[in-house]
């Protein structure tokens, strides 16, 4: 078995599902008493978190950079960004290493499409929704993603930083966002993504009025296929 890589604490409540969703994988495909070979180099949130609202995108590409070169060092063979939002320097970290980083935008688009679904509505950061990065990969992908309007992607903003992040849920926040997907269908969306690692805390994927697809899930079922080789 290959050894993953996780670079964490962004925040620690999701890098937390990452370890259970690769462990639980693992048993399943495995045997009871089997687990996951895993390496954590889990950053200070609050430090990414400062430099993502003073736009220090490359700082905080260094600061993911330096984590991914250790990971390497100690012996990761592949690694994970264990978040949707900082896939926004996904290639600086990528070119500070050696071993492959398994994407997470690439791994969902290839799951929505693998499913049929080719418009789908992203509920993520205010970061992920307007930076352009991931609309435009899935663009690339052959996939049309679609936003909530400004007042929805505020809403995201808090929930996922105010509440998710600090381990709050709360029916209210559920509702909310439940209502944003009934209105985009409308729009003819055909599926949603949820593109922050710690939406699922709050969403069953299984349980939307459309398909839904917990990119953490699919980011930890990547690892697991990559250790598995």
């Amino acid at each position: 078995m290959k050894t993953i890589g996780l670079i964490g604490g962004m925040s620690w409540e999701s890098t937390a599902t990452y370890y259970q969703y690769i462990n639980e994988q693992i048993r399943d495909q495995s045997s009871t008493l089997t687990s996951a070979k895993i390496l954590l180099n889990s950053l200070n949130f609050a430090e990414v978190v400062a430099l993502q609202q003073a736009g220090k995108w490359h700082e905080a590409g260094e600061l993911l950079a330096v984590a991914a070169k250790q990971l390497a060092l100690a012996g990761a063979d592949c690694l994970l960004i264990c978040t949707n939002t900082m896939h926004l320097v996904a290639d600086q970290v990528a070119n500070a290493v050696t071993v492959p980083l398994l994407n997470i935008i690439v791994e969902t688009a290839q799951a929505l499409k693998q499913a049929g679904c080719c418009k789908p509505l992203l509920l993520a950061t205010r970061y992920t929704m307007e930076h352009g990065f991931y609309t435009e990969q899935m663009a690339q992908l052959g996939l049309q993603v679609v936003v909530p309007a400004s007042d929805g992607r505020a809403a995201l903003q808090r929930i996922i930083f105010d509440e998710l992040c600090c381990g709050i849920t709360r029916e209210s926040s559920k509702e909310a966002l439940l209502d944003l997907i009934r209105q985009a269908q409308a729009s003819g969306i055909d599926s949603v993504i949820l593109g922050c690692t710690e939406l699922q805390l709050l969403l069953d994927p299984n349980q939307l009025p459309l398909p839904g697809f917990d990119s953490t899930l699919i980011h930890a079922k990547a690892a697991v296929r990559f250790a598995r080789q």
